[in-house]
């Protein structure tokens, strides 16, 4: 879908969305069209008195036909004082999803901000644009029967504001990061026969081609890092595990920075459970237990292509976990690279071993500032939180609150859980320095954080886990059903807010 900005003018084909404040207050675009309909849009909004002009609710009316307009999509701004960034993502996004229904092939959107609104006339209408870009993702590339009604229709989008050319200025950036979700959300969907850690860090390699630098270390080195945690998982599959390493370089080389910002993303292409095996029914959903590390790689191809002015470190671990006859066993005791001996009890608690590694090779190497992983870690966070918030973990106020703040602005909600030392003596091991479970299914989600802070070494430290939110059953207003990239948008804000000022 191509989107475009003009000013505004007298749309003459496809459909046209005007704005309807809360109470059915007309925007001074929605008043010109009234009365170019000679009063068709005001006897539609007395004729529907269940519309109010409340945010998330559209009316949609056939248009007369000498206007040379399709249909005119009445939008609901709610309160004017209350127009932010994402009403107005989630109103781009919403329309798009209601055009693309309707199959119409081209649209305008003439959305006015109230003067007293949250956000200004020229990145309102960029947010638009952003959230229509959002919403017009598909994964559809092995689908080879599609039906014409099944096509994407819309191909035009034209949001009309004054101001047209700040407003294109304005949704550069945005559709920078359009284009990293789409990225992100492309490698979470992908089949496991398709992404595997091999197939993936190759993806991740393709971010040499927006300036990252990119390492790949392959089976032999970790061995000789003694990334033994890590290559435990990765042991039962005849695909070869591999670590990925990306910097971004921002802030520039004048030897003044502090060590870059990290991050670091739990990558198992799939997880069948080991010899600890899942059961079969929904076990297909487990080509998604990599969302961690594909957040990660698509924050790093973000922060690149938009230049962002620090510098960054993003480290992924990828490994297949499979029950094969080499595969790890409950009970195996390894040494991870940090020294400590984990006891495996159950193999499909993979994920920690796998970040275990990773975290302690990137505090070892970078000495960053701060470290923040991501990963499907525990269904437990699902039972505590649903799928409205991801689990937050951190030893740092600051780096929690910050993350918190972040979270709100983009829609992309997190809810802190605890960590304290009464649950880490339950990960205690009688064989060894730590086990990789508990004793029972209590607090799970908090006992998978409490023993990833074993193995971050004192570096201030934030955990996501983000296995409730990677993968939307439902369409909302900007994620299509299925990969979501949670936590790209949100980790992109806590960057520009707190970190390219400095």
């Amino acid at each position: 879908m191509k989107i475009s900005f003009a000013e505004p003018e007298a749309p003459r084909s496809g459909a046209v969305a005007v704005g309807v404040w809360e109470e059915g207050a007309l925007t001074p675009a929605a008043r010109r069209l009234d009365e170019a309909t000679e009063g068709a849009v005001g006897r539609a909004l007395a004729a529907s008195p269940r519309f109010q002009g409340k945010k998330d609710r559209v009316l949609t009316i056939l248009a007369p036909p000498r206007l040379g307009v399709s249909r005119i999509l009445l939008a609901g701004l709610g309160k004017p004082a209350a127009a932010d960034a994402k009403l107005l993502q989630d109103l781009g996004g919403s329309l798009v999803a209601q055009l693309d229904a309707a199959g119409e092939a081209e649209a305008t959107v003439l959305i006015d901000i109230a003067d007293n609104a949250q956000i200004g006339r020229t990145e309102g209408a960029a947010q638009v644009a952003f959230g229509a870009s959002l919403r017009a993702y598909r994964f559809d590339k092995y689908k080879t029967k599609l039906k014409p009604e099944q096509k994407p229709s819309l191909l035009r989008l034209t949001v009309m504001t004054e101001g047209a050319a700040a407003a294109k200025r304005a949704f550069k950036p945005l559709k920078r990061a359009a284009e990293a979700i789409a990225f992100a959300r492309d490698l979470v969907a992908e089949p496991a026969n398709v992404l595997y850690p091999e197939t993936l860090a190759a993806e991740a390699k393709t971010l040499e081609e927006v300036g990252v630098e990119v390492e790949i270390l392959d089976e032999r080195r970790m061995r000789e890092l003694g990334m033994n945690a890590l290559l435990g998982v990765a042991q039962g599959s005849a695909r070869p595990p591999r670590l990925v390493v990306m910097q971004w370089h921002g802030a520039g080389r004048d030897g003044k920075a502090k060590g870059p910002l990290a991050f670091v993303g739990k990558g198992v292409t799939f997880d069948t459970g080991g010899i600890s095996i899942k059961p079969a029914a929904g076990m297909w959903d487990m080509k998604w237990d990599m969302a961690g590390s594909a957040v990660v790689i698509g924050l790093m191809r973000l922060l690149a292509a938009r230049k962002a002015g620090v510098d960054a470190v993003g480290v992924v671990g990828l490994v297949e976990n499979m029950p094969g006859g080499n595969a790890q066993r409950p009970g195996d005791i390894v040494r991870s690279m940090s020294g400590q001996t984990i006891e495996v009890l159950n193999t499909d608690a993979e994920g920690r071993l796998v970040l275990a590694d990773a975290l302690w090779y990137c505090q070892d190497r970078f000495k960053p500032k701060l470290m923040v992983d991501l990963a499907t870690l525990t269904g437990a966070v699902s039972v505590a939180l649903g799928n409205k918030c991801a689990g937050l973990f951190a030893n740092d106020d600051r780096l929690a609150e910050r993350l918190i703040e972040a979270g709100k602005a983009t829609g992309e909600l997190l809810w802190r859980l605890p960590l304290a030392d009464s649950y880490d003596r339950d990960i205690d091991s009688d064989a060894a320095d730590v086990k990789n479970i508990s004793a029972d299914r209590a607090a799970g989600s908090i006992i998978g954080a409490q023993f990833l802070q074993r193995f971050v070494n004192g570096v201030p430290w934030a955990h996501l886990d983000i296995a409730a939110m990677t993968w939307s059953k439902k369409d909302t207003a900007t994620v299509p059903k299925g990969a979501t990239a949670f936590g790209l948008r949100l980790l992109d804000r806590f960057v520009a807010d707190h970190y390219e000022k400095e």
